[in-house]
């Protein structure tokens, strides 16, 4: 199923997808009574047109967003890196989410903003410890995320808080698919329609049972905590008024613009 947060006027609501548009611009969305992330949901009899809905980011994390840096060999050469031994990771507050269409704000005190599209992984159940052989019981579902980062102040900072945590930087969308099989998927990103990016998810250097037995091992994951898993290489800037689009094979796409605050 495609499960998607939405709003009709200001108060968000959860509907169960149908399109054949990646972005869900067309198409309908069958209304749910609840969050089936945190209860059991059942279909309101209510369906409306895509058209008439605002998609939101389709999960907004009660914890954190765990990220998994340099997860793909040529995204760490790329950048002048070594690959690294074991996983790398780092978190983004769960203010930093945005959903589809929402934009991007361009810090004044960055000048190198960059897009970085993965593919994301959100928590369905509480998991400590977790055995890699288990890993498909605590995952609910898969999203398509932007690691926005402001890569001057990645390098000037020493440490990532910043660089990645600002408001705005880790758009998810369009919608959580819970019947997805991420093993080997294209992953590709474009600027204004010119691709930059494009990977597949076989080109990890630690895979999602890795990730997750790994993670699990120092921290606790949550119900609608959301986990990315790194990104291909071609990563690079982006200006306002530019638009970024990130696209994972089988599961959507999440477009987003840059934009500068009022």
């Amino acid at each position: 199923m495609r499960i998607a947060r939405f709003s009709v006027d200001d108060e968000p609501k959860y509907g169960v997808v149908e399109t054949d548009d990646p972005e869900g611009l067309v198409g309908t969305v069958n209304v749910l009574d609840s969050d089936p992330l945190y209860r059991s949901a059942q279909f309101t009899g209510e369906k409306l047109q895509l058209a008439d809905v605002r998609l939101l980011a389709p999960v907004i994390p009660r914890s954190k967003v765990v990220c998994v840096g340099r997860n793909y060999a040529a995204h760490a050469a790329e950048l002048g890196n070594d690959v690294p031994q074991q996983p790398m990771i780092f978190l983004k507050p769960n203010t930093s989410v945005i959903g589809p269409r929402d934009g991007i704000v361009y810090p004044e005190q960055t000048n190198d903003l960059h897009f970085e599209g993965e593919l994301a992984i959100v928590i369905g159940r509480i998991c400590r410890d977790l055995p890699k052989e288990r890993v498909n019981e605590v995952i609910f579902g898969y999203t398509v995320a932007n690691d926005v980062t402001a890569r001057d102040l990645q390098k000037s900072d020493g440490q990532w808080a910043r660089a990645k945590g600002y408001d705005t930087f880790c758009p998810l969308g369009p919608w959580i698919s819970t019947e997805f099989d991420a093993s080997d998927v294209r992953v590709s990103t474009e600027l204004n329609g010119e691709p930059k990016q494009d990977g597949r998810t076989s080109q990890f250097i630690f895979d999602i049972p890795e990730v997750l037995a790994y993670i699990t091992s120092f921290t606790t994951l949550l119900p609608g905590d959301v986990v990315l898993t790194g990104t291909p290489a071609g990563v690079g800037p982006m200006l306002p008024g530019d638009e970024v689009s990130v696209s994972v094979e089988g599961l959507g796409t999440l477009t987003n613009k840059v934009i500068v605050r009022d």
